[in-house]
């Protein structure tokens, strides 16, 4: 199970994912063009002192990724607005799942690419949820479709 953000913008956010990829053992994949810089103290912050257990990595295009760590991979995009429900999706331990920029989700060129979509339930009252809550809901409903949290310490 992979995680891709495509063009993250906000530091927090993706320190927050790291380190909900470092307490899963999921790699990490960053699309640039990044919001941010990789040095940036917010990042770091939100990743916490967890980033040696973290497995980052920076693609200059999604379509680098996609030809090298990708490759062989299922193409999971996530919305807000469309696809299937995670809690009836079926997941595979191949997947990618691919966020987008937070001020504007994934381009329709982008969704495009991916073979399956996915989207967390949620009233109409909003429009979204943070970019690090979508990533780890959608991830450990992902795992635990998959029977990986079993083994886990408590």
């Amino acid at each position: 199970m992979h995680i891709v953000l495509y063009h993250p913008e906000i530091p927090p956010n993706t320190g927050n994912i790291a380190r909900l990829c470092a307490g899963t053992g999921t790699r990490l994949h960053l699309i640039e063009p990044l919001g941010f810089s990789i040095d940036d103290k917010h990042l770091k912050r939100a990743g916490l002192d967890y980033w040696p257990y973290a497995d980052v990595r920076s693609w200059p295009s999604l379509e680098a990724y996609l030809r090298a760590d990708g490759a062989g991979r299922r193409l999971v995009a996530t919305s807000a607005r469309g696809g299937e429900g995670v809690h009836r999706f079926a997941f595979s331990c191949r997947d990618s799942l691919l966020f987008g920029p937070e001020s504007s989700g994934l381009p329709a060129e982008v969704q495009a690419l991916a073979s399956e979509h996915v989207r967390i339930p949620i009233r109409h009252c909003i429009r979204s949820l943070n970019l690090s809550t979508s990533a780890g809901v959608i991830l450990y409903f992902a795992l635990a479709s998959l029977n990986a949290l079993d083994d886990w310490p408590a």
